[in-house]
């Protein structure tokens, strides 16, 4: 965990939380749930913070351990408002090309017009990266379309900003744990859409996507993740998880959304000061949106 600073409040929070998608704790199997409840008391005792906030939780998250209704040190934990879905492809297809079949008619014409119209720009071509074909390029050419794709929506990211060494430390060390996956759209060699998964848990997890704008027309990201798809269920893999983010494109395609939860609790009188301010703004939200007026 990190100690980071907003709005004049110190959070106690995941570290790394900006680049990753569910936060967790890693525990041993022979750890038991008394030495964990422990360990969260001496970080509670520890102090330096104000506020506790944990999010980006799936059902099954070990660190769900540390706030039960028993748990007797630390500060209490306990459900937020703030959620998000992640989307998954799971189901069972004897093939991708199966899968293909199930789409609808309209997304399966869409995908053949857009390759299509890439083979009419020049050769087109879906491969996966060889494990010793060096990775920086891709990385480059990756963070390039990002930075702009995020400049042209007003939006930015530490994730890609030009000599961040954050991305490649990421691939890097997916590379060494022999997980990472990188897959590619090339048209007359250039890469069009590119997308750095990896696997685990029989997941093929897409962590970052992207695609050239200029090839807009024939929408590469799109045919990208098609083929990765189909990649995946011709390998065996049960299940693609677009990770966080409730983009259309990730709705249009999943076959299955999973809530990722938050949990917040307060150390210092600012903390639960912050806390209550939050809980009134959330309530006025939900009053105003079923058309009731609020009574003092």
């Amino acid at each position: 965990m990190a100690i980071g600073k907003r709005k004049g409040l110190r959070f106690l929070e995941w570290a790394a939380g900006s680049y990753t998608d569910y936060g967790d704790i890693l525990v041993a199997p022979e750890c038991s749930s008394s030495a964990l409840q422990d360990v969260w008391a001496r970080i509670c005792e520890a102090g330096g913070f104000d506020i506790a906030f944990l999010n980006h939780l799936l059902p099954g998250a070990a660190v769900r351990r540390i706030f039960t209704p028993d748990t007797s040190g630390g500060i209490r934990l306990r459900p937020n408002h703030r959620e998000e879905v992640s989307y998954r492809v799971v189901g069972q297809w004897e093939s991708g090309a199966a899968w293909f079949a199930e789409q609808s008619k309209k997304t399966r014409q869409n995908y053949r017009r857009g390759v299509k119209t890439l083979e009419e720009a020049g050769e087109m071509k879906f491969r996966l990266l060889a494990p010793d074909e060096p990775l920086q390029p891709v990385l480059d050419r990756l963070s390039a379309l990002k930075r702009r794709w995020l400049v042209e929506r007003k939006r930015e990211s530490q994730l890609f900003e030009e000599g961040a060494p954050v991305l490649a430390a990421l691939v890097e060390a997916l590379a060494r744990a022999g997980v990472l996956h990188i897959f590619v759209l090339e048209c007359n060699g250039a890469m069009v859409a590119v997308s750095i998964n990896f696997v685990q848990h029989h997941t093929m997890m897409a962590f970052v996507t992207t695609f050239d704008p200029d090839f807009s027309q024939a929408s590469p990201g799109m045919i990208l993740m098609m083929d990765y798809i189909r990649w995946s269920i011709d390998h065996g893999l049960g299940t693609v998880d677009f990770l966080c983010g409730a983009e259309s494109f990730k709705h249009k395609f999943a076959t299955q959304g999973v809530v990722l939860q938050s949990v917040l609790g307060t150390r210092t009188a600012q903390g639960s000061l912050a806390s209550l301010a939050d809980r009134m703004r959330q309530r006025v939200r939900h009053v105003r949106g079923r058309g009731l007026v609020p009574t003092a």
